[in-house]
């Protein structure tokens, strides 16, 4: 016999369980249905994200950074460590744990909420009367019928074409996140988010690590003075990054893998590493949905077709997440799942897109929010920009880490906020501050007149602002 909801929901990443707790704190009859599973096939919510992705790479790159401060920096500090070793199945074991308590807050809050979890694989089945019916296969099979369903199921890694991940030699995100030892030489085919983050990680701990990138420009999405800045520092810091590479044939061999590629100045290479990391971006993850069953249209890329509001081709069907248009980014599939919740409650569930917040960990960390200089400088709208620089922020002297600056840009008539830019220490908490600000469609004059606290890193958001103007006081 099948079980009744309001609302259902498939996937239980970022997205999903937001939707879900959402929905029920609207008074809904919700599920929400996950197939992702732990080491002992118990269930483990909350998606890519949680389980091999935001949360476990961020312990690593803690666990790393300790590592690195013990053996390079804590001398300046008077701090005497000598012979300090990384145990490396510790470090993967704590970040273990951090994924588990994760998994296990998700599965409290749908207990919290009144949310009825089912383990397995979602699948549409037909439509029927008021509805849509779904098949849950798992551990025990499971018939659903559901008012309204939104599909959260996220994203795969994308591979190269040819050479499968074999999640041992040639790995995407989560086996770069299990690797057992430190390689000697890590090779990295993609300079993103998770290649910058994951060769930092193992570059920390003695890998030698190359970045092979197709683009001739380093992170191109980034604002070019930040993104110039950031290659800086990671020159500095040993990253070999090359840029502007042509990837041919790979071996993948008991040895490690081989990697022929062709260089900027179009000179044959050879690049031989013990892991490779395809870091290339991902794939919407529509696989076993059922999609084709129902008439759900999907677009060439598989990634589900959604209007603005976040409703696809069906009646009672919304999609969000990394399975529909828009950045891959966890808290813009958040945003959009508590939006569609409102939505189907009659609210206005709404979501910016031009204030979402874009982060990579690295150290310095990298965070941006609005349009870069390039894009404006493309769109022909006129702008002010204005830098200050970590090296002169009390607190980042104090705190050893002077790398980096606060890069404003407002709109020359009007002032208003148009970017910020960041590269430096706690670059993903300092954004935030930008955010609220663009979202309020505030002036850098306004934050320039906001009295921050002394000494902290938020004084150089300050004083970009004032530089816009350019009157800074203490550069």
């Amino acid at each position: 016999m099948s079980k009744q909801f309001d609302v259902v929901v498939i996937g239980g990443g970022p997205g999903g369980y937001i939707a879900a707790i959402r929905a029920a704190q609207l008074g809904m009859n919700v599920a929400c249905i996950d197939e992702w599973k732990n080491e002992k096939g118990g269930p483990a919510p909350g998606g890519t994200c949680t389980n091999v992705g935001c949360i476990p790479s961020k312990a690593l790159l803690q666990s790393s950074e300790h590592f690195e401060h013990a053996n390079k920096h804590f001398a300046e500090h008077g701090i005497t460590a000598s012979d300090v070793k990384m145990d490396v199945s510790k470090m993967l074991g704590r970040k273990d744990t951090v994924v588990k308590q994760n998994n296990d807050g998700i599965l409290y809050l749908f207990k919290k909420n009144k949310v009825a979890f089912f383990h397995g694989l979602a699948s549409f089945v037909k439509a029927v009367d008021g509805g849509y019916e779904l098949k849950v296969s798992g551990a025990a099979e499971e018939t659903l019928v559901a008012r309204q369903v939104i599909v959260a199921t996220g994203s795969n890694a994308r591979a190269l074409p040819g050479t499968p991940f074999d999640e041992v030699n040639v790995l995407s995100n989560d086996g770069a996140l299990r690797i057992g030892a430190v390689p000697k030489k890590l090779g990295l085919i993609g300079s993103g988010v998770i290649g910058l983050e994951m060769g930092s990680v193992w570059r920390r701990l003695g890998a030698e690590v190359t970045v092979l990138e197709a683009l001739p420009v380093f992170l191109g999405a980034v604002d070019e003075q930040i993104a110039k800045e950031a290659k800086k520092a990671f020159d500095k810091q040993g990253l070999k990054i090359e840029l502007g590479v042509k990837v041919g044939e790979i071996k993948n061999g008991k040895k490690g893998v081989s990697i022929a590629y062709t260089n900027a100045k179009g000179e044959a290479q050879t690049l031989d590493v013990d892991k490779l990391i395809v870091s290339i971006g991902r794939v919407p993850n529509t696989i076993g949905l059922g999609a084709e069953t129902i008439g759900l249209k999907l677009d060439e890329r598989g990634a589900i077709v959604v209007d603005d509001n976040c409703r696809t081709s069906l009646p009672g069907v919304w999609a969000v997440g990394d399975v529909v248009r828009g950045p891959m980014l966890a808290h813009k599939a958040e945003e959009e799942g508590v939006a569609v919740a409102e939505r189907i409650a009659g609210q206005h569930g709404h979501v910016n897109f031009n204030t979402i917040p874009w982060v990579i960990y690295t150290s310095p960390e990298i965070a941006w929010v609005g349009r870069t200089e390039q894009q404006l400088k493309a769109d022909g709208v006129a702008y002010k920009a204005g830098t200050f620089p970590f090296l002169a922020n009390g607190r980042a002297r104090a705190l050893g880490d002077t790398t980096g600056m606060v890069k404003f840009l407002a709109d020359a008539k009007t002032d208003e906020i148009l970017g910020v830019h960041i590269v430096g220490p706690m670059a993903s908490e300092l954004i935030s501050e930008a955010v609220v600000a663009m979202e309020f469609k505030a002036s850098a004059e306004d934050i320039a007149r906001i009295c921050h606290a002394h000494p902290s890193l938020s004084e150089a958001t300050k004083e970009a602002a004032l530089a816009v103007d350019k009157r800074t006081l203490n550069f």
